[in-house]
């Protein structure tokens, strides 16, 4: 069974259009985040953001805030007396 973070906080984004299916990110993630379902897919609540996905992507697919998505939602869930949630809802921000 994957572990599952916070749900949609993370920072990862895959730009679809620069990736060409080197399969770098899923010899590279260690949770697994990455898979290959008819070209490419993700699966961003497994992602705990350590960045080795976008290091190694040789088309610069792959963006990742290390370390910057759970940790932000638990901050702003605990101030605002809220379910952890990092913003990325709101009309100007899509980080997510």
């Amino acid at each position: 069974m994957k572990h599952k973070y916070l749900k949609n906080v993370v920072t990862l984004k895959l730009i679809q259009e620069k990736c060409i299916g080197c399969k770098m990110c899923l010899n590279v993630c260690p949770h697994g985040v990455f898979e290959l379902k008819e070209g490419k897919a993700i699966d961003k609540d497994s992602c705990m953001e350590c960045g080795a996905c976008a290091k190694n992507c040789p088309c610069s697919a792959i963006e990742v805030k290390s370390g910057t998505g759970c940790a932000q939602a638990i901050i702003v869930g605990k101030l605002t007396g809220t379910e952890p949630h990092c913003g990325c809802s709101d009309e100007n921000n899509d980080c997510c």
